[in-house]
């Protein structure tokens, strides 16, 4: 074999090497990198909240900064175009409330597939909490029903996120459970709602537990029930819709997803240190506080429950026939 086919097998191997290692490189998260986390709803709702405890400590164990990016209104549209149009390095996350799945389900002409981006983990479980203003005199969903029915198109529900979010359709099916005329009110997030709540502007609300459930355990806002099918252990004596005697069961989960085509590897880190995250004793009591049980599922069995989800979301907005 001459020096000059020797150097050339050389120079082959080198560059096949090369190229070996590059897909090896691509399957890790870039040092000193920032992972920026979006949010589609506005700053101190139950999403929120949830996404920055979870950021917070990912923060602390990665070494490396997690940052939480509103991206509010449009039917979570600007925030979902924002990941699924962003590289594929894990360095994009994308925040989810079960508002986010609804929307699409609701929306039959929605422009993104929520479906096509990769799951990476469902990172806590909790039903929402259906509350009254303090003043309104009413302490029991029955109680708050028949009061809409003496004064049709009066009590005013105040639907954070907007008419796709979770709130809305826990709103929307309350009314066609019952048969009540409601005013329902749309905000841009659960926190605006909550502030007109508490200033007496709108009457009553559904909402995620992280916020709500510390209102009505300060005495700020009054909880009439909680949509589960059991009762919360951080409010337990506050019954479930269906101790009213409604068929009526929604429950509220938090999770994250990545961009399309993030490679396997990544998407198992990022299941692991989001996992790690709600593991600690003090996130559980915390999550616990806010009505809320840690989860850390494996990315294929996030999916799975992603596609049971939206079907049944699907049902019962084609049941009740629910409009956008």
């Amino acid at each position: 074999m001459t020096l000059l086919t020797q150097g050339l097998r050389a120079l082959v191997l080198v560059g096949a090497l090369a190229v070996l290692a590059q897909p090896a490189q691509a399957q890790q998260l870039q040092t000193g990198k920032p992972i920026r986390m979006i949010v589609g709803l506005s700053p101190g709702g139950g999403t929120d909240v949830t996404a920055r405890l979870v950021a917070q400590k990912m923060s602390a164990n990665m070494g490396m900064n997690v940052i939480v990016e509103n991206k509010a209104g449009g039917n979570f549209i600007p925030a979902l175009r924002e990941v699924a149009t962003a590289p594929p390095d894990g360095h994009t996350l994308y925040f989810i409330s079960t508002s986010s799945l609804i929307t699409q389900a609701l929306h039959t002409d929605y422009p993104l597939d929520l479906m096509k981006l990769a799951p990476v983990t469902e990172v806590a479980t909790g039903p929402l909490i259906l509350v009254a203003k303090n003043g309104l005199g009413v302490k029991t969903v029955k109680e708050l029903i028949d009061l809409a029915k003496k004064s049709p198109g009066m009590v005013k529900f105040g639907s954070g996120g907007g008419t796709g979010s979770s709130l809305y359709l826990a709103t929307v099916l309350l009314k066609a459970r019952t048969g009540i005329n409601i005013n329902i009110v749309p905000y841009r997030g659960a926190a605006p709602a909550l502030t007109d709540l508490l200033g007496g502007h709108i009457d009553a609300m559904f909402d995620a537990m992280p916020v709500m459930a510390v209102q009505a355990k300060e005495g700020k806002v009054t909880p009439l029930a909680v949509t589960g099918s059991k009762r919360s252990f951080a409010l337990p004596n506050v019954p479930t819709i269906q101790e009213s005697g409604l068929d009526y069961l929604i429950n509220g989960w938090y999770g994250i997803l990545a961009p399309p085509g993030t490679p396997a590897a990544i998407v198992q880190k990022l299941r692991d240190e989001a996992a790690k995250a709600v593991a600690p004793a003090d996130v559980v009591e915390t999550l616990a506080k806010q009505g809320m049980e840690p989860r850390g599922t494996q990315p294929g069995e996030w999916t799975k429950y992603l596609q049971s989800e939206l079907a049944f979301y699907s049902k019962i907005i084609k049941e009740a026939d629910i409009k956008p």
